[in-house]
């Protein structure tokens, strides 16, 4: 996913992360700066939805104007190599583990004392 939360904030005329601390500040939402300055420098790795709820409303904004979906990496895959089942034989040979053949007695050893 991609962050545009500064996109999203320039719509608005905001260029600083004070700024959107006193336009969260409008609707409720009071974060410390140092968390605003967290969302605007880089993408979080967590965010609440009623906190997204809220940055919405201060930008003015919907979900789609801050999270936009990146293709994910090694997209550039054929179809047949996304479809293919795990432990298919890759190019590297790769198979599934099978299991063990039973003993011809077919009966199993005992655990250890």
């Amino acid at each position: 996913m991609k962050w545009n939360l500064r996109w999203a904030a320039a719509q608005r005329d905001i260029w600083r992360p004070s700024e959107l601390l006193a336009a969260f500040k409008e609707v409720g939402f009071e974060p410390s700066l140092s968390k605003v300055a967290q969302l605007w420098s880089k993408k979080p790795i967590s965010l609440r939805l009623d906190e997204l709820d809220k940055i919405c409303a201060a930008l003015d904004c919907t979900i789609a104007d801050l999270l936009e979906a990146e293709p994910l990496a090694g997209a550039g895959a054929s179809e047949h190599q996304a479809l293919k089942a795990v432990g298919d034989g890759g190019a590297d040979g790769a198979r599934r583990p099978t299991p063990r053949q039973r003993r011809a007695t077919g009966r199993r050893s005992l655990p250890p004392n």
